[in-house]
């Protein structure tokens, strides 16, 4: 007997990815930076690549998650 909703657990997806790509940016960010020290033998390219990836996973994979799940009209 599953009486989950798909919708609660898709809502819950589109917030994890989104919430993942801010994570992304921010680890990004400390790379470039270089001002921590435990992540400041990584290439700053690195980091370039880290903030590009998160930006996608906050504003396009939501949408495009959402578009994909969108309930049928008819």
């Amino acid at each position: 007997m599953n009486d989950r909703d798909p919708a609660a657990a898709r809502f819950a997806i589109i917030q994890i990815v989104r919430l993942s790509g801010v994570a992304l940016v921010l680890l990004g960010l400390a790379i470039q930076s270089g001002r921590v020290a435990a992540l400041s033998e990584i290439p700053a390219m690195v980091g370039y690549v880290l903030i590009a990836v998160g930006l996608i996973d906050t504003f396009v994979a939501p949408a495009v998650l959402a578009r994909r799940w969108r309930t049928p009209r008819g």
